[in-house]
């Protein structure tokens, strides 16, 4: 007979594993109050120096338009600093 209850069974939630989401560092400013990265602790002009250093290699070679992946890894690489890339 069912009674609308499930008996001896664990209810699975999301985020329910029991292990904490991981801390993020804190957002951190320089003397201007401009924005420095969550882990390099730098500038956004010169944070993600690798991706930038391809982004413009490419740019330079073959234009802004046919560069979309090289200019979205260096977005992405810069959100992955804390910074607001739109």
């Amino acid at each position: 007979r069912y009674s609308g209850r499930i008996a001896n069974r664990k209810q699975n939630t999301m985020g329910s594993s029991g292990s904490k989401p991981e801390a993020l560092p804190p957002i951190t400013y320089d003397k201007d109050g401009k924005q420095l990265g969550r882990y390099s602790g730098k500038k956004v002009c010169c944070s993600c120096g690798e991706t930038k250093a391809k982004r413009d290699e490419c740019v330079v070679q073959n234009g802004e338009t046919k560069c979309g992946d090289f200019i979205e890894a260096h977005k992405a690489c810069l959100r992955n600093e804390g910074f607001d890339i739109k």
